[in-house]
């Protein structure tokens, strides 16, 4: 349920951002709105204590942003109150910045590999992935899992390629599994 209402909470921001064209003013207060709730925790516990009304959260609200962040997203956010949806704002706000990179055509993308690939290695995998996707930026994790042994994981949204020698190998060792157990169910019926 909380997927449904970042989803639509979301593209609401998504679409008021576009409408105002203002999606990279918006992005920007975006991260400044989340940067001073990490900041002030506290103000997460406000917003989840049943005893103080919706009210005076949104004073509360409206006293730590009015001025300082645009009008229009001073209004989500007291919806979001009014809504009962506060908890979910870190999703929403998720889905809202996934959105405005889809929208400027940034690609998001983990490379995990066996050791630090340098910066030419670097360089090359993300010409290689504006090459094949329609993206015209990349912004590109890189982590090191010795694990692998040799080879890289990469992964954009929910599509991944695993060309990993651990994960050949793993591969291997199941078909040798299913042989092995072929030829036992073929030794079976013999006898």
């Amino acid at each position: 349920m909380a997927k449904l209402a970042s989803k639509t909470y979301g593209d609401a921001l998504f679409e008021l951002a576009v409408e105002e064209h203002k999606v990279d003013e918006f992005m920007e207060q975006v991260v400044q709105v989340q940067t001073v709730l990490k900041e002030n925790p506290e103000m997460g516990a406000i917003m989840a204590h049943p005893e103080i009304t919706k009210e005076e959260k949104i004073r509360l609200m409206e006293k730590c942003f009015k001025g300082r962040i645009l009008d229009e997203l001073v209004g989500f956010l007291k919806v979001v109150i009014v809504k009962g949806r506060y908890s979910e704002l870190s999703g929403i706000f998720a889905y809202f910045t996934a959105k405005v990179k889809e929208y400027k055509k940034i690609g998001v993308a983990s490379v995990v590999t066996p050791s630090a690939l340098s910066d030419q290695w670097k360089k090359k995998v993300e010409e290689k992935l504006l090459a094949t996707t329609g993206y015209e930026k990349m912004e590109i994790e890189y982590r090191v899992d010795p694990s692998l042994i040799g080879g890289m994981i990469l992964r954009i949204g929910d599509r991944v390629v695993d060309n990993s020698i651990k994960s050949k190998l793993a591969d291997l060792k199941s078909q040798l599994m299913k042989v092995s157990l072929e030829q036992e169910k073929v030794g079976e019926k013999a006898s």
